[in-house]
């Protein structure tokens, strides 16, 4: 798919700058640290992910896109061996894939190894649009690798990952964004999709609570498994974000990174 880097890369910063307007208007929690350390450091690691996919592409040009498009031209995968309708092939792939990034997600909770590399994402103190790529280089590349393995045995079309990848990116900034949405606009929208409020309560510093609402787009999957939590116990003004042993430190690169080999493995 022609020019899927710069359209992929004009969406996000759209919905980037949409959030951040919309944050600013529409608060929902008060900050417990300054913007320009935490927004310097999530973006620091933007950058150092974006290099590890970009060392990952050297041996698989383009990640997923280009997994989709070699296996389309050798004819592997499920789909590339159905004749259905295009659209319900990208329905179906969409979908499937929103599921299996739940499925890691949730499993990044419940093996400790995994999750010292996804805690790094936790961390953050003020959850808000950046934090939505807050994850450490490792967990990047780990969740890329899962990704293309399914891109392949779906054969999945290259617009349909395309797809995928713009609606995961979008949706999770927007669910991690400091927004404030009236009860009932939160009430409709969770009936389909992961609302701020709703993901909100995964960022709890109560295990209870953030080993719940694993969703990252679709709601459906924490209703069918039964780990959707609606509200946090505490309130979303004075409930507390981040782990529960954790300082200002989140808020500096070096130490977010070195996180996962830190010995203390309190939740």
């Amino acid at each position: 798919m022609e020019n899927e880097v710069a359209i992929r890369f004009v969406v996000f910063l759209i919905v980037f700058l949409v959030l951040v307007a919309a944050e600013w208007a529409l608060p929902r929690r008060k900050r417990s640290l300054p913007r320009a350390g935490r927004w310097t450091t999530n973006i620091g690691i933007v950058i150092l992910d974006t290099i590890t996919l970009q060392l990952i592409a050297i041996v698989i040009p383009l990640l997923a896109i280009g997994a989709a498009m070699d296996a389309s031209a050798r004819g592997w995968g499920i789909f590339n061996n159905l004749g259905w309708p295009a659209w319900l092939e990208i329905l179906i792939v969409v979908v499937f894939l929103d599921f299996v990034i739940w499925a890691q997600h949730m499993i990044m909770h419940k093996i400790p190894v995994l999750w010292r590399l996804h805690r790094v994402h936790h961390a953050d103190r003020d959850v808000d649009v950046t934090t939505a790529v807050r994850f450490h280089p490792i967990e990047i590349a780990l969740s890329m690798i899962i990704k293309i393995g399914f891109v392949y045995v779906l054969g999945a079309a290259v617009l349909a990952v395309v797809l995928f990848e713009i609606m995961l990116n979008g949706m999770a900034m927007f669910n991690h964004a400091n927004l404030k949405l009236s009860a009932r606009t939160d009430a409709i929208l969770r009936l389909i999709v992961v609302t701020p409020d709703m993901h909100r309560v995964h960022h709890s510093t109560l295990r209870t609570e953030h080993d719940t609402n694993f969703g990252f787009s679709l709601s459906v999957w924490d209703h069918l498994f039964a780990t959707y939590t609606p509200q946090p116990s505490r309130g979303h003004e004075t409930m507390s974000l981040g782990l529960q042993w954790q300082d200002d430190s989140p808020a500096r690169l070096g130490w977010s990174l070195m996180l996962p080999f830190k010995r203390d493995d309190n939740r």
